[in-house]
């Protein structure tokens, strides 16, 4: 069991709560309310994105994945693909 990949699943997957569900934007870096067209569609999107990139982590860590440096590089790409897009069509 990779513990590193555990926990930063189980972050990820409480991010992904909190900003999809519970619609807690201001967790967000550089979160501007005024600037976003439709809040409610980012906090979808980025919660989605960040509860299934925890449960990714979480299945890998708890079955032990060896290649841990790997899948956090994905996980950042991900991420910095869905800012890259966030900026393109959702912000003013």
């Amino acid at each position: 069991m990779e513990m590193n990949l555990v926990l930063i699943g189980v972050f990820f997957l409480v991010m992904g709560y909190l900003v999809g569900v519970k619609k807690q934007t201001w967790l967000l870096a550089g979160y501007n309310e005024k600037r976003v067209k439709d809040k409610f569609k980012l906090a979808q999107l980025v919660g989605s994105t960040m509860a299934i990139l925890g449960i990714l982590l979480l299945i890998c860590g708890l079955i032990g994945t060896k290649q841990t440096e790997y899948l956090i590089m994905f996980a950042v790409a991900i991420l910095l693909m869905e800012i890259v897009y966030v900026n393109a069509k959702m912000v003013e």
